[in-house]
């Protein structure tokens, strides 16, 4: 694959400073992986994409564990975390709490619908912009008309 995406993969030494990444949190690790790999054709492969897909054992759900990992693999310009339903957005929020407050404050949760957030929001970090307009970026999204 040309842009490496994998479901957690440390992005401290890539991109130190570089651009803002992302975090998508899903109930189907297939899900996950499929966004992510859409998001990195349009996004490039400077955006860091991590991603928490699935629950235990491959089942269909969210792991905190799993969700705690992605997020403390964050560096650099820090991350927009999108996530597809409530347990999800309960598994980050948990995971927020477990980290230092310099970690949680390089670390957004978007209120965002997953797909069109996750596209805007890679195609954002991909000019270089900060993390708070990365963010307002994917919210904007959820006023996108489709027809």
């Amino acid at each position: 694959m040309a842009f490496d995406i994998v479901e957690c993969r440390t992005v401290t030494s890539s991109n130190a400073g570089g651009s803002v990444g992302l975090v998508i949190v899903s109930h189907s690790a297939a899900i996950a992986t499929g966004l992510a790999e859409l998001v990195a054709q349009v996004a490039g492969p400077d955006v860091p994409i991590v991603t928490a897909g699935g629950g235990p054992g491959g089942t269909l759900g969210t792991d905190g564990g799993r969700v705690l990992e992605a997020l403390r693999t964050v560096d650099g310009a820090g991350a927009v975390v999108l996530a597809d339903l409530g347990s999800s957005l309960l598994s980050v929020k948990a995971a927020l709490a477990e980290l230092s407050p310099g970690d949680a404050a390089r670390i957004v949760l978007a209120d965002a619908p997953l797909v069109e957030g996750a596209i805007a929001a890679g195609v954002t970090a991909s000019t270089g912009a900060s993390l708070s307009e990365v963010a307002a970026a994917a919210e904007e999204a959820r006023n996108v008309p489709k027809l």
